[in-house]
């Protein structure tokens, strides 16, 4: 963790605490270093900020390493539907493919 950005990061928090964007990178920040700051973070982002796509593929990575595939499934689902609510389909992609490896329904063919 970067100590000067992460000090950056929370003066933009403290200057607009609702700013997706910044609960985002603040999330990305703690990810290595503070796994349960990290998940507060992307709860209020699915919370407050339904469409903020970028949120879905990470927080749902988080959660299945924590062995908490239920909760991984619901949220890829979840981002699915928004990513393809807001034409995102890159992020749709990223997400299926990351759901369907969760799943074991990604193989290869020989």
């Amino acid at each position: 963790m970067n100590q000067n950005r992460l000090e950056q990061l929370l003066k933009f928090l403290a200057d607009d605490p609702n700013d997706p964007f910044t609960l985002y990178a603040l999330a990305t920040e703690y990810r290595a270093s503070d796994v349960e700051k990290a998940r507060s973070y992307y709860e209020q982002l699915l919370a407050e900020h339904e469409n903020y796509v970028g949120t879905y593929y990470h927080a749902a990575k988080l959660y299945e390493e924590l062995g908490q595939q239920d909760v991984a499934a619901r949220i890829y689902k979840k981002g699915l539907q928004i990513s393809r609510q807001e034409g995102n389909m890159h992020a749709f992609s990223e997400l299926q493919q990351a759901y369907n490896k969760m799943m074991g329904l990604d193989y290869e063919d020989d």
